[in-house]
């Protein structure tokens, strides 16, 4: 339940073993769907307590979609629909939920890369992970204020390379890869799936956890 009142659904991916810490993955504008959750459970099995909160859930339940143009087109107008300020209520409640596993990292894809980005700058916690992080660029007003590793693709036109290069000017520190890939190169569902970028971003963000959270 968030600070407002509201409740929502969320998928809870049990640590395996003692847990190192906590994760709360970030949906894309796709719901919590298929790929949301085998991150999630990604991430329990490297030994975090991990949680992806349904972010939909203020626009409706059990919203989730595929990756073909009508999804898109649908994501979008969920997306749009959204109060910035009710979205962090139901991230800061899901920080709530894992915070007793230790040091809490946020992890967001896409849309909800761009909500990790927020959600570094304004709640407790210890770092942030972006895929492919949408509109950032827009949010620059709210630097994160702990640890930041984005990942971003060479041919993604929804992200320019002078975007990217605002983001880095705003948050020097942050650690920002590239990858020879498109948009979605992490997700195995989605045309742009690409394996070895895949792989090395998910090897580099083991170490940054490990850094940072432990």
């Amino acid at each position: 339940m968030a600070r407002d009142g509201h409740q929502f659904a969320a998928y809870l991916a049990p640590a395996a073993g003692t847990p190192r810490g906590a994760i709360v993955v970030l949906q894309e504008i796709f719901g919590v769907n298929a790929h949301i959750r085998a991150v999630t459970e990604q991430y329990a099995a490297a030994g975090f307590l991990a949680i992806a909160p349904a972010l939909f859930d203020r626009i409706g339940r059990n919203i989730e979609l595929g990756y073909g143009p009508k999804d898109m087109e649908q994501g979008t107008g969920y997306r749009l629909q959204l109060d910035e300020a009710k979205v962090l209520l139901d991230i800061s409640a899901a920080i709530n939920v894992v915070r007793h596993a230790g040091r809490v990292a946020v992890v967001g894809f896409c849309w909800g890369g761009q909500q990790a980005w927020i959600a570094a700058a304004t709640l407790p916690v210890h770092a942030a992970v972006g895929y492919y992080t949408s509109r950032v660029w827009e949010k620059l007003d709210r630097v994160p204020a702990c640890p930041i590793l984005l990942h971003y693709g060479e041919r993604d036109q929804n992200i320019p390379p002078e975007r990217i290069a605002q983001v880095h000017a705003a948050c020097p520190a942050a650690q920002i890869y590239m990858y020879p890939a498109d948009h979605g190169f992490n997700c195995n569902a989605r045309a742009a799936y690409d394996a070895p970028s895949a792989a090395l971003a998910w090897q580099r963000t083991q170490d940054f956890l490990k850094q940072h959270i432990g």
